[in-house]
């Protein structure tokens, strides 16, 4: 890939961009949102989220439509196999996934949910992102009804493709976790889980193979044979698959001289959360949608 291009605007003061007038946050939060009543079964929540793209989507009773959960691809991720949430298809429903996936999504989304209102602003919605290490806010009303979420792409999007003379070493990760490629995918998931990571470069030989992310696995756990081999019971094999083999897409990268508003340019174009950071042919880093937002406020 060419990390090099032309930008048609110049440098820009990232703090001018982060407002804090009150009631701003609905200027860059998607408003056209999908959320699911707590009784949608499980099965149904990895449907919505892989047919939308989603990495999460706000719970909100049906009636009311006020917020009451939310569900994150991870979520998915531990329960089909990762982590605590687990604990459901062994203890209640003695290992029968295919029983265990009809349950209640709110059995398994996360109840406490971090929210904010119309009335905050851009800056209160960047603060409690970095403070609560989480990726995407709904938004509420007075009455708790769920008018829209924020979330790190709407941020990444404010700062694509402008000049803000802030290299991307400055801020990307140096100390990479990489797995390789031949282990196993429930190997890989029991990290994603124990870390709370959403994504893992694969690496062998010194050389970037590709990314897998939590919802690469919830699309792999969660259609087709694969999943039809977890309704049975069968599930070692679905577990012991290389994770090479979960790498869907090629390798969007760039080096850590470029531009934060460039790099985020090339997360929007390719529809990333990530980019890997490749000096001389070796990875020194990994820039993130969050690294982008900590930008913001530095």
């Amino acid at each position: 890939m060419d990390s090099t291009g032309v930008m048609d605007r110049g440098p820009v003061d990232f703090k001018s961009r982060v407002s804090n007038n009150q009631g701003d946050i609905l200027a860059i939060a998607s408003k056209n949102i999908v959320t699911l009543p707590p009784t949608t079964n499980i099965m149904g929540a990895v449907k919505t989220m892989l047919k939308y793209g989603f990495r999460r989507v706000p719970i909100a009773d049906a009636g009311t439509n006020r917020l009451v959960g939310i569900i994150t691809s991870l979520d998915i991720v531990d329960f089909l196999g990762g982590g605590l949430r687990h604990n459901i298809v062994k203890n209640r429903y003695k290992g029968n996934l295919a029983a265990a996936i009809n349950e209640d999504v709110r059995e398994i989304m996360k109840k406490d949910v971090v929210s904010l209102g119309v009335n905050d602003n851009i800056s209160s919605a960047i603060k409690t992102m970095i403070e609560k290490n989480i990726g995407g806010i709904p938004i509420v009303d007075d009455d708790n009804v769920v008018v829209g979420i924020v979330s790190e792409r709407d941020f990444v999007r404010t700062v694509a493709d402008i000049t803000t003379s802030k290299p991307v070493n400055k801020y990307m990760s140096d100390k990479v976790v990489t797995a390789s490629p031949d282990i196993s995918v429930g190997e890989a998931t029991r990290t994603m889980i124990e870390k709370g990571f959403r994504r893992i470069p694969i690496v062998k030989e010194d050389v970037l193979l590709g990314i897998v992310t939590a919802s690469d696995v919830m699309r792999y756990l969660g259609s087709g044979e694969i999943f039809q081999k977890l309704m049975t019971g069968d599930v070692s094999d679905a577990f012991q698959v290389p994770l090479k083999s979960l790498i869907l897409r090629d390798i969007v990268w760039t080096n850590s001289g470029i531009d934060i508003g460039e790099a985020a340019a090339l997360m929007l174009k390719n529809k990333v959360g990530a980019l890997p950071i490749i000096d001389d042919g070796e990875l020194c880093g990994i820039l993130t949608e969050r690294d982008i937002i900590k930008a913001l406020v530095d």
